[in-house]
């Protein structure tokens, strides 16, 4: 009551808390300022580092070509099936049996020897031949050979009736696949050799044909430049057959005439591999005198 007695009549006393408190003294503001002013700056400098280091990336990077080169797969290079051989030893027929996709696969392998075309009955007594089989089809209506044919450069038969093609020319066999080659006119003007039948492998691509029945199948294939001809164990379609020479690896087969008809191989032991029927063509069946084979001779 005392300290309320003191207070004059001229004055007023405000109950309630103390003092307000003590503001901040001026170094601790200044040291707060300072820290945030050096963070700001801080992330000024590292955003303009990030925005110069985009402009020289996209300034380093090579601008798009208007024509991008486009790369071609590798090609599968595969070993040749066929052994090395002395090229002064005698010619024979390599003889190599495989299955593929379940299909036993006869392979004949010419070495040192060169291919030709015969018409007519071949002389199995001949000892400079060690490959023989028929080649081109004959039409049962007038025996005329179907598709074009050419024999040492005497065109013997014209036509496109099959796209598949093999020519012998100056000792160089050439299998394709196309509608028209200048490789007849070739044959022609070089005493060579030609004939057509059915397409079964283009470019490793499978070649599918009209004929849906099975029979023993033969084709002549290139496979990376090594020549040699197949003949399957096993009655077989086109597709399967033509698959099956794809899956060996080969670039391109044409075929050639399966089922009976005849054909041999002579080893390099001088044994001969006889395929098909010898004695189809006897009795009431004659031979069509236009029937061709391709023949392989010792150089």
């Amino acid at each position: 009551m005392k300290e309320l007695k003191e207070i004059r009549d001229d004055q007023i006393r405000i109950l309630g808390e103390g003092g307000t408190k003590n503001p901040l003294p001026r170094s601790v503001w200044i040291i707060i300022l300072s820290v945030l002013g050096v963070a700001l700056i801080g992330v000024i400098i590292l955003y303009v580092t990030r925005q110069k280091e985009e402009v020289i990336q996209e300034l380093k990077a090579p601008e798009p070509a208007l024509f991008e080169p486009v790369r071609e797969p590798e090609p599968i290079l595969h070993k040749w099936i066929g052994e090395k051989t002395d090229s002064l030893a005698p010619g024979y027929t390599e003889i190599r049996d495989t299955l593929i996709n379940d299909i036993p696969i006869r392979i004949f392998i010419p070495h040192n020897a060169e291919m030709s075309l015969h018409i007519g009955r071949m002389d199995k007594e001949d000892k400079s031949i060690i490959y023989a089989a028929q080649a081109a089809d004959v039409r049962a209506d007038n025996g005329g050979i179907v598709g074009a044919f050419v024999l040492n450069g005497e065109p013997k038969a014209w036509g496109l009736s099959k796209k598949g093609y093999c020519a012998s020319i100056n000792g160089k066999v050439t299998i394709g696949v196309a509608d028209n080659t200048s490789l007849f006119e070739e044959a022609t003007m070089h005493n060579g050799y030609f004939f057509r039948q059915y397409p079964l492998v283009k470019d490793g691509q499978v070649i599918d044909n009209e004929p849906k029945g099975k029979s023993i199948r033969r084709a002549i294939c290139d496979r990376q430049g090594e020549i040699f001809m197949v003949e399957t164990g096993s009655i077989e379609s086109f597709h399967d057959f033509a698959q099956a020479l794809a899956d060996l690896g080969v670039d391109q087969a044409v075929y050639l005439v399966g089922s009976s008809a005849y054909g041999w191989a002579v080893d390099e032991a001088g044994a001969t591999h006889e395929f098909g029927e010898d004695n189809y063509y006897t009795g009431r069946r004659r031979m069509p005198k236009n029937t061709s084979y391709i023949v392989w001779r010792k150089r």
